[in-house]
């Protein structure tokens, strides 16, 4: 009896997760998969691209040139496309954290294809952002109700939201003219803000243009609507500047940092341009809010961990020597997460 109701104590707390935000799961585990592996290929084609021309990193596009480099952005493509499908059915707050799978699937991959060293510090801090990943899905809200793309609009011209593009878009140019030229390669930072920034208008417009089409195969067509053509503009704007500038950081910095770092600041940014945008806390109580912070600190405590045992091996610590040459000295103190294959090429 005792088993029997708890049984159905625990049907009950999840009666509440709707079919659509189950397909978005779905879909956004399936997306994870394919992304994170797309991270190892297309870093192999960026060291091969590199070797026989201009390093993305310092500007050139000899990348463009590489199968492999190409094979790797047909999987991302892959992986994109399901996360799309995810964002028609689910909020962004269930759809977004979980990229952690890909932070594990990149970082694995890259230990063992790449040879960047993956310590034991290193796990466990995948390991946390899984658990705060759950945490976060386990208590998302439920995908509002939308007839059309125009309510989307409706929620894109608030005042808030418009402020928050205003601030994003002045924040992006900041950092493309003015912080890239001088720190670009030595501050790992600088592309990964541009992307996340971008990141999350592009989830903004991805969302509103999956609802257009979700609708528009359910008999109630939105394509005749000029705001679900604005939208798709908008997404293929964002999208080429994230690649631009993920390229740049992949090929200058080491998979296993550039990933996280680009997860936690990407989810950052487009939770709280959903919680801006599509009013998502307003559909909880304080203790759901509440526990979705602790799962999205959890996921930050990981990334932390990531970033600061990336030089460890087995635990210990390793220390370069202080006092080198003059070019040494300059190359460590300017180059704080650059990856090893290209400190030796310096």
């Amino acid at each position: 009896m005792g088993g029997e109701g708890t049984g159905q104590s625990w049907a009950i707390s999840y009666k509440g997760m709707s079919s659509d935000n189950i397909k978005g799961l779905v879909l956004a585990l399936s997306s994870s998969i394919f992304i994170g592996a797309s991270f190892i290929v297309k870093k192999k084609g960026l060291k091969k691209a590199g070797a026989s021309g201009t390093r993305a990193g310092s500007g050139g596009y000899s990348y463009l040139y590489e199968p492999l480099w190409w094979a790797g952005m047909i999987t991302m493509i892959v992986g994109e496309v399901a996360n799309f499908a995810a964002y028609a059915f689910a909020p962004a707050i269930l759809v977004t954290p979980l990229g952690a799978l890909s932070i594990i699937i990149s970082a694995a991959l890259a230990h063992i294809i790449l040879r960047e060293k993956l310590n034991v510090f290193g796990i466990l801090g995948c390991v946390l952002c899984v658990v705060g990943s759950t945490t976060i899905v386990l208590h998302a809200p439920q995908e509002q109700q939308i007839e059309s793309v125009a309510e989307v609009w409706d929620l894109a011209t608030e005042p808030a939201f418009l402020f928050y593009t205003a601030l994003v878009i002045a924040g992006v140019l900041i950092l493309i003219f003015h912080f890239v030229p001088q720190y670009g390669q030595t501050h790992i930072m600088i592309y990964i803000g541009i992307c996340s920034l971008v990141g999350s208008l592009s989830v903004m417009s991805v969302k509103a243009l999956g609802i257009a089409l979700k609708l528009t195969f359910s008999g109630t067509n939105q394509l005749v609507y000029s705001q679900t053509w604005v939208f798709t503009m908008v997404v293929l704007a964002c999208v080429i500047t994230q690649l631009n500038y993920l390229n740049k950081a992949l090929d200058t910095f080491n998979t296993a940092i550039v990933s996280p770092i680009y997860y936690v600041m990407f989810t950052s940014f487009t939770i709280l341009a959903s919680v801006i945008m599509f009013k998502d806390w307003d559909r909880q109580n304080p203790t759901q809010i509440v526990t979705e912070m602790c799962g999205f600190i959890t996921i930050l405590s990981g990334t932390f961990l990531l970033h600061k045992t990336k030089d460890m091996v087995d635990g210990v610590p390793m220390r370069l020597p202080v006092y080198t040459t003059e070019m040494d000295d300059l190359e460590h103190e300017g180059i704080p997460l650059k990856c090893q294959d290209a400190l030796r090429s310096s």
